[in-house]
């Protein structure tokens, strides 16, 4: 029985829906793969870029289905699995092949443990996700560092490498430790901002609008000293953050004591 031309259309819309945030999810795990070529050409600077273009695709294609109404389980664990190449993969390679092969099987072992980290912080993401006994204030946090963010910022040294030229950047005596640290945030029990849910204040809109302006020209003129500004203010985030989920969870206790809210892997 042929559809009638409404109904087709419908479906042809709701076929695009459920594919372009595939598509850019597709495109996000491109960018995070191919950011690993450039690397064993030791071109830093692109790979970096393509880690960027990735982290872009990465935040419009949730937004896209949630605006076009295409979420899917699939896109959901191809999601999470461009997320473990692009964010996992990608980053400790660069992080390797600049600075932690220099530490011999050790630098491989603790690009090893990046890479887990970030795995099991993706799995404990997908399980924790189908919560529904969580307050809606929780959604504003994540338990533990996000996988996109703890890239940023295990390519933290690398990115200033190229900024300032310093070799000290570039010493496995630095860069072994932060790995480890940043792949103890990804699974370690502490909140971090989300930043999902940003609402602005109608009379801030110019003011947000000028700022955006002055940071995508800061990027283009200055790249790399302004990643590097965007992942330390994150980073200095972490403790706010953490205080700010203390003090919503006691508000929330005070308000239900019956309640039962724990900071794991709901945050």
């Amino acid at each position: 029985m042929a559809l009638n031309p409404v109904k087709r259309r419908q479906v042809r819309r709701e076929r695009l829906n459920r594919l372009l945030p595939n598509t850019l999810t597709t495109l996000g795990l491109c960018c995070g793969f191919t950011a690993v070529r450039f690397g064993l050409q030791e071109k830093w600077e692109i790979s970096i870029l393509f880690i960027g273009a990735a982290a872009l695709f990465d935040t419009l294609d949730g937004r896209v289905a949630r605006l076009m109404g295409g979420q899917t389980e699939l896109g959901g664990q191809l999601d999470s699995l461009a997320d473990a190449i692009s964010f996992g993969v990608a980053p400790i390679m660069l992080m390797y092949l600049w600075s932690l092969n220099n530490a011999g099987g050790i630098g491989w072992a603790i690009s090893v443990l990046f890479v887990v980290c970030s795995i099991l912080r993706l799995a404990r993401f997908n399980v924790s996700s189908g919560a529904t006994d969580v307050p809606v204030w929780a959604s504003n946090y994540f338990s533990g560092v996000a996988t996109p963010a703890a890239a940023g910022m295990v390519l933290l040294p690398l990115i200033l490498g190229i900024e300032t030229g310093w070799d000290f950047f570039r010493s496995a005596w630095l860069t072994l430790p932060w790995t480890i640290m940043i792949s103890g945030l990804m699974i370690a029990p502490i909140p971090t901002y989300s930043f999902k849910h940003i609402r602005v204040p109608k009379k801030f809109v110019t003011l947000s609008l000028a700022s955006v302006g002055l940071l995508a020209a800061a990027l283009i003129t200055e790249p790399w000293l302004t990643l590097s500004a965007l992942i330390v203010a994150f980073s200095a985030s972490i403790p706010f953050a953490v205080l700010s989920f203390k003090k919503r969870q006691d508000e929330n206790e005070f308000s239900d004591p019956s309640g039962d809210v724990s900071s794991d892997d709901n945050a």
